[in-house]
């Protein structure tokens, strides 16, 4: 279950990410409440995990996911370039999270 909750704050902080960036400096209400909400959410996921798993593993993991998810949902909505050697790095960032899975 910890897995899945940590899997799950690590998305949510790829969602307080992209809306922290749409906020504008927390100028635009929106994103404003979506970053506080999902900030909080993935925060209490990441403590929940936290519990049962290491702490430099949980981080790990949850910077991994979110910061992979950040960069990949910015890539398909065109706010940043796509490259093949992006591409590589990022699968680089999804085989050190699916390592640190395994190894644990």
């Amino acid at each position: 279950m910890s897995w899945l909750v940590l899997v799950l704050s690590g998305v949510l902080e790829a969602v307080w990410a992209t809306a922290l960036g749409r906020s504008q400096g927390f100028t635009r209400p929106v994103p404003s409440v979506i970053f506080v909400v999902a900030l909080i959410a993935s925060m209490a996921g990441l403590a929940y995990a936290m519990r049962a798993l290491p702490t430099g593993t949980s981080y790990a993991v949850w910077v991994g996911i979110g910061a992979a998810l950040t960069v990949v949902h910015a890539m398909v909505t065109g706010a940043e370039s796509t490259s093949a050697l992006k591409i590589v790095f990022l699968l680089m960032i999804i085989g050190g999270v699916i390592g640190l899975k395994a190894s644990h």
